[in-house]
């Protein structure tokens, strides 16, 4: 038996095309019959279909759990000059409303952001398009010792001034992480940046990130607010360290405090009985 997913064409109940022999579409029985000799059990006969000259394909609905909507596709041969029929093929076929597996995702273009747990591992290609190769260090440690150093260890040294990784973000890398943290919940367009007064390049919890992000992004260093998150400079909430204080000291900050003593108590006059 061969299971195939391609897609099934809907053709009219019998299609007779060229000199197919109308014995080869009108069948059957020899369809049925082999189905049933290879341990099938087929449904209802479905339609008849011209495949070229001298074959035809017999479609029956197939009674498989797990199988809706499949149908069983039986090919038959003939040859000129000749009865005999042959039995070609046998396969599974979906149908309409066939239940199919989902098309393939490589495991790479599987992953997004929030999946990586604890322990988890998830190593970048070596042709991943966010990196570039960078000088790498001899993990030595080392300092100079007098005016005129071994040029033989000056390489030592990458490492104390940024240079001891093996690959650093490449201008796409940077570019994409750029696009992503402005268009994210840290960004000019989200709700809270449209609601604040002020913009974090003017607050003093601001921290600016170094290189060529300077200018755009840094971190928040205010805990009520988005603490350790970069933020783009563009952003702003309402904990920026230029808000006014309330004006009601203790009291609500929208509203001045509410003076009650300034309440003057008046007895109500008693009310006479008429009539």
């Amino acid at each position: 038996m061969v299971l195939h997913t391609g897609e099934v064409s809907e053709p009219s109940d019998i299609d007779r095309i060229g000199d197919t022999s109308p014995r080869l579409l009108d069948a059957v029985d020899v369809a049925r019959d082999a189905l049933i000799d290879d341990g099938q059990h087929p449904g209802p006969h479905r339609r008849s279909v011209a495949e070229g000259d001298w074959a035809a394909a017999h479609y029956f609905d197939a009674d498989l759990a797990g199988y809706r909507g499949w149908q069983w596709c039986v090919v038959l041969a003939g040859a000129p000059g000749t009865d005999e029929i042959t039995v070609s093929e046998l396969v599974l076929l979906p149908g309409d409303g066939a239940l199919l597996a989902p098309a393939w995702l490589p495991w790479a273009d599987r992953i997004s952001t929030g999946d990586l747990a604890a322990g988890d591992l998830l190593a970048a290609e070596p042709d991943d398009p966010r990196l570039v190769p960078n000088q790498i260090d001899t993990g030595d440690e080392f300092r100079f010792s007098s005016d005129e150093p071994d040029p033989d260890e000056v390489g030592q040294v990458d490492g104390e001034i940024g240079l001891g990784r093996r690959r650093l973000l490449s201008r796409d890398g940077r570019d994409d992480a750029a696009q992503r943290w402005y268009d994210g919940d840290f960004g000019p367009a989200s709700e809270m940046a449209r609601a604040a007064q002020f913009s974090c390049c003017s607050c003093g919890f601001y921290i600016p990130l170094s290189g060529a992000l300077h200018a755009a992004f840094g971190a928040c260093a205010n805990e009520y607010a988005a603490d350790g998150r970069v933020v783009s400079a563009e952003y702003g909430c309402g904990a920026h360290s230029d808000v006014p204080p309330p004006k009601g000291g203790e009291g609500s900050p929208a509203y001045d405090a509410y003076d009650d003593g300034a309440l003057e108590i008046v007895a109500a006059a008693q009310s006479l009985p008429t009539g």
